[in-house]
Parts: structure tokens; C-alpha cells; sequence
């Protein structure tokens, strides 16, 4: 199997429908995909190994742990246990992700492959070979993406994708709007 995929130039589609069917099993047996959230999570546990105060066990709170900080303590201290608690299924999910996409970068790197893929063609061809720029500009757009996604209560898998799937009118207007803005500004950003 793994020879298979090896060196293997996974196209949109048969990516997609494998997405698809990743999420769709996802839904149906454990629960709707989303990921932004962790992010939240993971500072509350950085933050909670120096401020101990940050997160408390409450048997009067509904899920049995409480914070100071409003946004921890939403539904009942949910963000809360979950920063007390981080070994569940979402914090899993997102270092699996992280598994997962170095997997696929290594399935579909190949040694003697003179292609660069850590920068594609149309970024070089706008925006020249600097690795550091590059970098930094993937930095500041998935902070921006993660910005816009605690804004708007989830991200794109939660909303998009999974929301989608439940037929949720926030998952579509979403997408709507996502797509409103990344359309135009990819045309302004990747005029050649």
C-alpha cells in the first residue's frame, strides 16, 4: 500500500473524495470535525502550567472544572476539563493532522525528484525563491485564519465541512463567505 501512494501526485479529486468520506465517517460514528477550538486548548494549557489558578475542579460547574477566564469557562467549564483534561478525542485529532500531513509530504517526496516542494511554482513565480519569506508569510496567514475562525465560533472544518455535512446554515453561509473573500484576493495576490 505504501508503495502505492509513493511518489504518487494525489490530484484534487480523488483527494477530495477521500476527504469527503474521511469526514463523513468521522460524523457518523464519533462526532462532527472541527480543530480551531484545540488551538484555544493548548494555550489554556500553556497558560495553565505557569498560572495554576487558571483552571479549577468545581463539582458545582457542569462539567466538573471551572476558570476565571469567561471564554474557559463557557458551557459549564467544557474548555475548561478539556484544558485539565487535553488527552481526548479533538487534541488527538490535531497531532494527528500534523502526523498526517508530514505523512503525505513524505509518500509524495521523492529523493531524486528535482521539483521543490516546500514552495510551489506559483509562489516563486510572484513572490521569488525566499524560503524565509515564504515562511513567514504561511505564518501570518494561518494566524489569520485562526484569528478569523475564534471569531466566527469554529473554523473551516468545523463550519465548512462538518456543518456542511449536518446541513447547517452557518456551515453555508461560511463557505458562502469564504469563498467571497479568498476568490478575489488569490486573483490579487496571484496575478501571473
Amino acid at each position: 500500500m505504501i508503495g502505492f501512494l509513493r511518489n504518487r501526485e494525489w490530484n484534487w479529486l480523488s483527494s477530495g473524495i477521500l476527504l469527503g468520506l474521511v469526514f463523513f465517517v468521522t460524523v457518523a460514528v464519533v462526532k462532527p470535525i472541527g480543530v480551531s477550538t484545540q488551538f484555544v486548548i493548548l494555550d489554556g494549557i500553556v497558560w495553565n502550567s505557569i498560572s495554576k489558578d487558571l483552571v479549577v475542579k468545581d463539582e458545582k460547574a457542569k462539567k466538573g472544572y471551572s476558570s476565571p477566564n469567561t471564554y474557559l469557562n463557557k458551557s459549564g467549564g467544557k474548555y475548561a476539563k478539556n484544558i485539565a483534561n487535553p488527552v481526548n478525542y479533538s487534541f488527538i485529532f490535531v497531532i494527528a493532522m500534523f502526523m498526517g500531513g508530514f505523512l503525505a509530504y513524505r509518500l509524495q517526496s521523492s529523493p531524486d525528484s528535482k521539483e521543490d516542494r516546500s514552495m510551489p511554482k506559483v509562489w516563486r513565480d510572484n513572490f521569488g525563491s525566499s524560503s524565509t519569506k515564504r515562511y513567514l508569510f504561511v505564518f501570518l496567514g494561518g494566524f489569520l485564519v485562526l484569528v478569523g475562525a475564534r471569531l466566527a465560533g469554529g473554523c473551516s472544518s468545523g463550519h465548512m465541512m462538518s456543518g456542511m455535512m449536518q446541513t447547517s446554515v452557518s456551515g453555508y453561509m461560511f463557505a458562502i463567505v469564504t469563498f467571497l473573500v479568498a476568490v478575489p484576493t488569490a486573483r490579487i495576490l496571484y496575478k501571473r
